[in-house]
């Protein structure tokens, strides 16, 4: 096991903030628009539009500018330490076997198109709260900090409630949930180290 050292920016971390930055660029150029989403945008499997390196190419895709910047901001805030712990490469496995983990269960419930980076970030927020269940994590508008388990628990909770309610929100609850999931089967698989508080 890595001893965790703090960094600005870790590797794998630093160049997914770049690559995810380079694409929400493109994806609003609106020559490569069209081009970009409709190849690289996840489609469901029946759809004449899916194409097998959806299941990855989608988590880089993000639709607005609060849509990145939350991504980008917890995947900086919670990955840096993630990857300190971990290196690099387990890292990147895990990030990106979430994302995959994410990307079926979405198209399993709902068979809607989906892009954003929010299965790999949500698991990412799971490792977080099993690494360091006592740090506690401040958010805007709250006077107080609320430990890491109960924030990923409540997160959690959340999420599959507004999965379960049917309501159109334009947001992918199942991936995000289905992140988590499949980030915990990983975290148990592979014996990957916790509960370093």
């Amino acid at each position: 096991m890595n001893t965790y050292q703090p960094s600005a920016f870790t590797s794998a971390v630093k160049h997914l903030l770049i690559i995810n930055g380079l694409c929400f660029v493109a994806l609003n150029i609106e020559a490569l628009q069209g081009f970009i989403f409709f190849n690289f945008a996840l489609f469901p499997l029946d759809s004449d539009l899916f194409r097998p390196w959806q299941l990855i190419t989608y988590m880089f895709l993000h639709g607005g500018l609060w849509h990145i910047m939350f991504n980008m901001f917890a995947l900086w805030m919670f990955g840096t330490a993630i990857e300190g712990v971990w290196g690099t490469k387990t890292f990147a496995l895990y990030y990106f076997g979430a994302g995959l983990g994410a990307a079926v269960i979405h198209m399993i419930v709902t068979g809607t198109p989906v892009i954003g980076a929010s299965g790999g970030v949500f698991a990412i927020l799971l490792a977080f709260g099993m690494m360091y269940p006592d740090r506690k994590i401040f958010m805007l508008l709250v006077p107080v900090g609320i430990k890491a388990k109960y924030f990923v628990l409540m997160y959690g909770v959340f999420e599959l409630f507004m999965g379960m309610s049917n309501l159109q929100t334009g947001i992918a609850h199942f991936a995000h949930l289905g992140g988590m999931v499949v980030g915990f089967a990983i975290i148990k698989f592979w014996k990957l180290p916790t509960g370093l508080d």
